[in-house]
């Protein structure tokens, strides 16, 4: 790794000293796990102001890493602008609906590395049918949402539980059995996990007649078995309160 240096000013709140000149990890000043957390937001704000941080970019990580200190409390970086994994294809990176058909009339607008709406009822659809798949996608609800991701649905026009398999999103479903975290109509949920007010992290797995949810890690639903649908389109849905996608992969099997 090649030595770097950041020319630094001093820091007005808490009249901290400059950070100085960072010519590596050997010309640092040795900083308590305490002291860290409180310098962090400071630095941070002063990287900022010297440009050293930009959306969607790992440079905070990476100086955070150098001076050893605790990433707690800094504010999440989307995976969007990062590479595929082997085998995946990225669907939405954040910065373009190219894999992508509107349809109905949800708002959706493209913004700040996400795409998101408010208003209206439709889907984002894709251009490419899936049969066997694993999918992977980072989704904000608040909590009066409606939402969830379509699969295997049969007509790119018209997405409905009829056509297609949904795994909802839907805290306040008026039936909880079918709501957050559960395949509409083919297996139920028990306890209904929560999503609204976060941002989540939903997979879904579809292998032949299998399908398995997980949302944030907790399965939701495991190895549920249904026939109705063999292939299709992937829908992402729109239907009440503020949704937002950052990041949608998939990995064809």
């Amino acid at each position: 790794m090649t030595a770097f240096s950041l020319k630094a000013s001093r820091l007005k709140a808490g009249d901290q000293k400059a950070i100085g000149k960072v010519a590596g990890p050997d010309k640092l000043p040795a900083v308590s796990s305490n002291q860290g957390k409180d310098m962090l937001p400071r630095i941070h704000l002063h990287l900022i102001r010297l440009g050293f941080l930009r959306l969607g970019s790992l440079r905070l990580g990476f100086l955070a890493a150098i001076l050893g200190l605790p990433l707690f409390g800094l504010p999440s970086v989307s995976l969007a602008q990062s590479q595929p994994r082997e085998g995946w294809t990225i669907l939405f990176d954040g910065t373009s609906l190219d894999h992508w058909n509107a349809i109905g009339n949800a708002n959706w607008t493209l913004h700040e590395g996400l795409v998101e709406a408010s208003q209206g009822n439709g889907y984002l659809v894709s251009k490419q049918i899936y049969a066997d798949f694993e999918l992977r996608a980072e989704i904000f609800v608040d909590e009066t949402a409606n939402s969830g991701i379509f699969f295997r649905g049969e007509d790119p026009l018209k997405v409905a539980n009829a056509n297609a398999y949904e795994a909802n999103i839907f805290d306040q479903r008026p039936d909880p059995t079918y709501g957050t975290g559960a395949l509409v109509d083919v297996a139920k949920v028990d306890p209904m996990p929560k999503a609204g007010g976060k941002w989540n992290v939903l997979e879904i797995s579809a292998k032949g007649h299998e399908f398995s949810i997980r949302l944030n890690g907790q399965t939701t639903v495991n190895k549920a078995q249904d026939t109705a649908h063999a292939k299709g389109v992937i829908a992402l849905q729109y239907g009440k309160g503020l949704v937002k996608f950052r990041r949608v992969e998939i990995k064809p099997l």
